[in-house]
This record gives structure tokens, sequence and C-alpha cells, in this order.
């Protein structure tokens, strides 16, 4: 019997044959490269906006204390929403991976399986009907709509058999995350003025003014990072089917737990600060899984990084293509929407 962990992670990877090494120093490569992609889109979200600052003079209102207008543009805008779409941007790709590697489907996300709709749902609750103001206070509502919704979905997916269909399970998130958003847009419209300070939320944005709303929800996005890495291993098992995944020694329903929890934490925690930002968790892990190939150790890793690129090269292409500044939210869906009917027409990625 092979035992969990590396071994068995190794076996369900590449089944039948050693993975070369130089696959592997392409996917140390590729992170390389990402990395490296991350701090340029970080340099840029810093330096592009309504007043173009040069790379050199955002190092030296970084690391200096002067009273310039630079400085204050930093530190009271630009910093916080650029921390903030790394932070949201790692944890939608990685909850992305989580969802499309439990489900063995390719098309699933959060926003796909209605995960989003269900924090932001409970978050529209808990403002409405309980007048609460700021993330700290909302962010166990959230955290309770994405769990709800994800247990829902998935139980509906499942047919009650614990065999999940993709299709079913895509089916349920969509109708579901449909009803919930348009009883959410309702209740926005029955209690405007509650619901003013929350108009861009709704759409998607990383325009904050504070690290607040981001420090209080890293300590779960770090959490449910850590959860996704001790599952990547075992999901690859779970990747070649229930039956086999037990044969090598996994135990399937601890490890979808898992995952559900670690999803549960980052949907719920971005959503939280960012709003409903959608499309992100459906092209990140594709992107992820084209560089490092099935393995999921390395499709979370990757995952982890090519969100904040993707949110980042959003952001910023959200200032610079429209008089006004466009929230991430929709140049996400611009570019996301066509990704999607794509996938959808692709054979060979019916199933994972």
């Amino acid at each position: 019997m092979v035992s969990n962990g590396i071994d068995q992670a190794d076996i369900a990877a590449s089944p039948g044959t050693v993975r070369p090494r130089a696959a592997g120093r392409r996917r140390v490569m590729a992170v390389v490269l990402v990395f490296v992609a991350l701090l340029g889109g970080a340099l840029l979200s810093l330096a592009v906006g309504a007043l173009s600052i040069p790379f050199r003079q955002v190092l030296e209102a970084i690391v200096g204390s002067a009273d310039t207008p630079e400085h204050a543009v930093l530190w009271d805008g630009r910093i916080p929403r650029t921390v903030l779409a790394v932070v949201a941007g790692s944890a939608l790709g990685v909850a992305g991976a989580l969802i499309q590697a439990i489900t063995r489907n390719p098309l699933a996300d959060p926003g796909v399986l209605g995960v989003n709709a269900g924090a932001a749902f409970a978050v529209v609750l808990a403002v409405g009907f309980l007048g609460l103001t700021s993330p700290a206070q909302y962010l166990w509502f959230a955290f309770a709509g994405a769990l709800v919704v994800s247990i829902g979905v998935y139980l509906v997916g499942g047919g009650g058999r614990g065999r999940v269909d993709p299709i079913r399970l895509t089916l349920a998130g969509v109708a579901l995350g449909a009803v919930l958003t348009g009883v959410a847009s309702g209740l926005s419209l029955l209690r405007p003025q509650a619901f003013d300070r929350l108009r861009s939320w709704t759409i998607g944005t990383v325009d904050i003014r504070s690290l607040e709303p981001t420090l209080q929800i890293a300590p779960f996005v770090v959490l449910g990072l850590l959860l996704a890495l001790a599952a990547g291993p075992r999901l690859n098992a779970v990747s070649l089917g229930d039956d086999q995944a037990t044969a090598l020694g996994v135990n399937v329903m601890r490890t979808r737990v898992m995952s559900v929890v670690a999803i549960t934490l980052l949907a719920g925690a971005a959503t939280t600060a960012a709003g409903s930002i959608a499309f992100v968790g459906l092209m990140v892990p594709h992107v992820a899984r084209w560089i490092a190939g099935p393995d999921q150790r390395w499709i979370i890793a990757l995952s982890a990084l090519l969100g904040p690129v993707l949110m980042l090269f959003a952001d910023v292409l959200g200032r610079v293509v429209a008089p006004g500044e466009m929230p991430v939210g929709v140049v996400t869906a611009f570019v996301g929407a066509p990704v999607l009917v794509a996938l959808a027409r692709r054979r060979k990625v019916v199933r994972l």
C-alpha cells in the first residue's frame, strides 16, 4: 500500500512514467518568470494612473516619509489597492484551481459555481438588514454565504450519491448564483441608501483607501492557501477517480472537505474585500495547467502567483482605457467571457 504523501502524488501525477528532470526545471523557470511578471505588475500598479509617477519616485515615496503629492497618492490609494489585488487575486486563483480539481470540471470557478454570489448575497443581507458597514463586521457573513452555497451546489451536483457530475454541478452553480444575484440586486433597490457605498463593491473593485480591509482578510487567505497546498498531493490521486484514489490510500471525503473549507476561506475573504470578481478563478488554473501539466501541487502554486498578475494588469488596464477608472471586475469580465466561450467549444477540455 502506498502511503499518503509525495510518493502517492507522483504516481497520480504521472502514472507509469518517470517525470523527466527537464519538466521540473521548466516549472521552476515558469515560477521565476511569473514572479518577475508579478513584480512588474505591482510596479505598474504603483506608477500608472491619473498621476503618472516615475519608478524612481515610486521607490523613494515608499521608503521615504516626505510630505509630497507622490507619497500621498501612493499611501492613500495605490499601495492599498495593489496589495488587495495581490491578495484577492491569489485567493481567487487558488480557489478556482481547487474547484476544478475536486469536480474534475475545467469550466468551474468560484463565480460559475455560485460561491462568490453566495458570499455577496450574505454581505447584502448583513448590510441591508443589520446595518453593518465595514469588512470586519460582515466578514463572517461572507464566509457563511460561501460555505452554504458550496455545500448546496456540491450536494446537487452529486445527486446525493457522493459522486460528482460536472455538468450537473455547473448547472446548479450557475442557476443558484443567478438567483442569489437577482435577489441581492432587488434588495439593494429596495434600500438604496444602505447600499450606496457598496455599488462599486458589487461590481468588483480593488480601489480602496486603506490597508485595513486587506489586513482583516489576510489571515483567512493564508490559512486557505496552506490548506490548498496540503491538499495538493492528494488531489492528484482524486483526479484519477474516487476508486483509484482510495486504492492509493487517499481519504477522498477528507480531501474534498479540506478543499471545500479552503475554497470557502479564499472565495469568502476575496469577496468580502473586493466584491464579486468573475473569471479569475476560471482563467488562471488553465494557464497554470498549460504551464505545469496535471500536477495539482504546481497548479496551485502557479495559480497563487498568476491570479495576482491578472488582477494587477486588469486594474492597470482599467485605469487607462477609459476617461474614468473602470473597476477591475468589469475588465476581468470582458477578458473572461470570450475565454469561457472558447473553453466550452474545445472538446478535449470537457473533463479534467
